[in-house]
C-alpha cells in the first residue's frame, strides 16, 4: 500500500524521525532534592557514553541551547554539535554535580577532562543552568565553560570510557574541586 504524504500525515511532519519523538523522560518536575540529584546523575551517564543521538532524545525537539558562544536550537543540532565536539575532545570524561534546583529547574557545576588531537590535556570548568518541561524533557540549556591546560599527570578522572562514572569514583566536592 502506498501512503499519501499529505502536508499534515504523521510522516510527512517528521513522525517517523526518531528525533522528533517526544515520550517521557522521568524524573519529570516539579523536583525534589532527590529527583534532582538522580536528574543531575543521569545526564551524566548520558553525556559519558558520548552518544549525541541518544543524548538528543533527553531534550525537547525544540530545545534552546547556548553552549559557550554557540547557539543550538533542536534535537538535529543538539546531535551535530555533539558530534563535533567529541571529534575534538578526545577520551572525554565528565562529572557533574548538583548546586540548586526549583520545581523546573536544575542548576549544575560540572567538569570535564579531554584531550585534543596534539594529545594536550584540558580540564573544562563550567556551570549549566536547565529548564524542564512537564515530560521531564530539557527546554533551555545555557552553558559557561572555561578550558585549562593541564598535564596528564594532573587528570583526575579515570575510569573506562565511553561509559558512566563507576558509583565508587567520587565526585567534585570529593576530589576537592
Amino acid at each position: 500500500m502506498i501512503e499519501n504524504l499529505t502536508a499534515t500525515s504523521p510522516a510527512a511532519a517528521g513522525g517517523d524521525d526518531p528525533l522528533m519523538r517526544v515520550e517521557p523522560r522521568p524524573p519529570a518536575p516539579p523536583f525534589t532534592r532527590d529527583t534532582a540529584l538522580r536528574k543531575v546523575r543521569l545526564a551524566e551517564d548520558a553525556w559519558n557514553s558520548r552518544d549525541p543521538a541518544r543524548i538528543a532524545l533527553a531534550y525537547t525537539p525544540d530545545s534552546r541551547w547556548r553552549n559557550r558562544s554557540r547557539f543550538v536550537t533542536g534535537r538535529a543540532e543538539i546531535v551535530e554539535f555533539l558530534t563535533g565536539k567529541w571529534d575534538r575532545e578526545r577520551d572525554y570524561r565528565l562529572i557533574k554535580e548538583l548546586w540548586a534546583f526549583t520545581d523546573d529547574r536544575i542548576a549544575v557545576r560540572f567538569q570535564y577532562e579531554y584531550r585534543n588531537a596534539d594529545n594536550a590535556w584540558f580540564r573544562a570548568y563550567g556551570n549549566e543552568n536547565w529548564e524542564f518541561d512537564g515530560n521531564g524533557l530539557m527546554r533551555v540549556r545555557q552553558a559557561s565553560i572555561n578550558d585549562v591546560p593541564i598535564e596528564a599527570s594532573e587528570r583526575k578522572f579515570f575510569w573506562d570510557a565511553p561509559g558512566p562514572r563507576p558509583q565508587g569514583h567520587p565526585g567534585l566536592t570529593e576530589l576537592g574541586l
